[in-house]
């Protein structure tokens, strides 16, 4: 049997595992690649690879930026900073029509900032936005799509957890992943407004206009989110600078975070240890799919398929945009069948080394996916941001959730073709960087 039959075998099973056994993703990735790499090299190799990779996995330093920054967000969201974000966005755009909507995609986007996760974003947005958008009679389309959009944001919009493990497993500058993000991220969240702008010119009863406020009004609302955004400013500022290494940005943030909430009385003790005990819920569970992907990879690599696919891609007599559209198209089906941080860890190894022999940007492509792959956080059948707003939105229809993000989904088509016409979108602000 050949290499690449053992290796398309693996992928199979692994695939099979994971929907048909319910097996945590982390645990079917290092299952199939411990097996694989057995099958293909020796069980004695086998046990020294696993070995191998878990120490070199969970001792590497690197790794401590995941919990830190997940613990900065976890803070901000029980300190309650998500609704001072969002009264200080419907301050400035709640009197326009769908503008409660335009306000909910600014909030999600400013969460995001600080928080890098679609759970957490979408759970917080659909506690406070939905009722106030039920209040001035928004259509439950249009309502539930714009908090399950929106809130795909947290991936793109640094510091997020999916560019820092893109950084770690292409061994790229985790500082310039997230200033490409930026750009990125912006891009998406008007698309994404944009939208809801047209959505309100065919359909103008789906988004009632909200009151009018006054300049007064709107700046003493900025007040409120004042302090979360020079936190935003000083991790990016640090970064950017060279003042702070990604693992140095997100302790300061994180230490800053916690110094604000208790300064401002917001965070009690109950908060302080459901933020601790999230934080570790969802780094070990980052961790382990790190691990996983890492073992998986191993398996990948001795069978030659990552390589044999770039140097096959790569001949193939078509331009490289066809290519690079091919790959896109697989990482949209991927993403609406299987999580998104898991779909990245499984193919990196395959698709990034055939972006880089076409020419392509590495830190581009790296952005680019993220992009893309948020489209599986709100589409069937996986869709988690979509469940989770489906699941706090007791009185609408989960159907009804899922119409309303179709609405959305031409906006993430055309910021994907945009930074492909204008990948400088991407690259512009990383290359300030030294």
């Amino acid at each position: 049997m050949s290499l690449a039959l053992v290796g398309i075998i693996g992928i199979l099973v692994l695939l099979a595992v994971l929907f048909f056994l319910g097996t945590p993703v982390g645990f079917a990735m290092a299952m199939v690649g411990f097996a694989g790499f057995c099958w293909v090299v020796s069980f004695k190799a086998g046990l020294n690879m696993l070995s191998a990779v878990l120490w070199s996995t969970f001792s590497k330093y690197g790794l401590t930026v995941i919990p830190l920054f997940i613990f900065m967000g976890q803070i901000a969201f029980y300190s309650g900073v998500n609704e001072k974000l969002y009264q200080a966005a419907y301050r400035w755009v709640g009197h326009i029509r769908g503008g409660i909507a335009m306000a909910t995609v600014m909030a999600c986007a400013a969460f995001s900032a600080i928080c890098g996760s679609n759970a957490a974003t979408a759970a917080t947005m659909t506690t406070v936005a939905l009722p106030q958008m039920k209040k001035f009679g928004y259509h439950p389309r249009l309502s539930t799509g714009a908090v399950a959009c929106g809130s795909t944001l947290g991936v793109v919009i640094p510091p997020s957890v999916v560019l820092i493990v893109i950084g770690l497993s292409t061994k790229q500058s985790i500082a310039k992943l997230f200033y490409g993000g930026v750009g990125a991220g912006i891009l998406l969240a008007l698309l994404l407004m944009a939208t809801i702008y047209a959505i309100c010119r065919v359909y103008p009863n789906w988004g009632p206009v909200g009151p009018k406020t006054g300049m007064g009004e709107k700046l003493r609302s900025l007040s409120g989110a004042l302090e979360m955004v020079v936190l935003f400013l000083l991790v990016m500022l640090g970064l950017y600078t060279g003042f702070f290494t990604p693992t140095e940005a997100g302790a300061a943030g994180a230490f800053f975070a916690l110094i604000i909430s208790l300064v401002q009385g917001r965070l009690g003790w109950k908060g302080f240890v459901a933020s601790v005990s999230d934080t570790l819920r969802i780094s070990c569970m980052v961790i382990v799919i790190v691990a996983g992907a890492m073992i998986f990879g191993r398996f990948l690599a001795v069978t030659r398929i990552p390589y044999d696919i770039a140097t096959w891609v790569v001949s193939l007599p078509v331009p490289r945009v066809v290519v690079m559209a091919i790959i896109f198209l697989i990482y949209v089906i991927g993403g609406a069948v299987m999580d998104a941080l898991a779909l990245l860890l499984i193919t990196i190894p395959i698709f990034f080394p055939v972006a880089e022999q076409l020419g392509y940007d590495p830190l581009w492509f790296g952005v680019v996916i993220t992009v893309i792959t948020t489209l599986g956080a709100v589409t069937p059948p996986v869709g988690a941001t979509t469940y989770v707003v489906g699941g706090l939105a007791k009185d609408i229809p989960l159907g009804e959730v899922f119409k309303g993000v179709t609405y959305f989904l031409p906006a993430y088509v055309l910021c994907v073709i945009l930074l492909m016409i204008f990948p400088g979108l991407v690259t512009w602000l990383p290359g300030m960087i030294q």
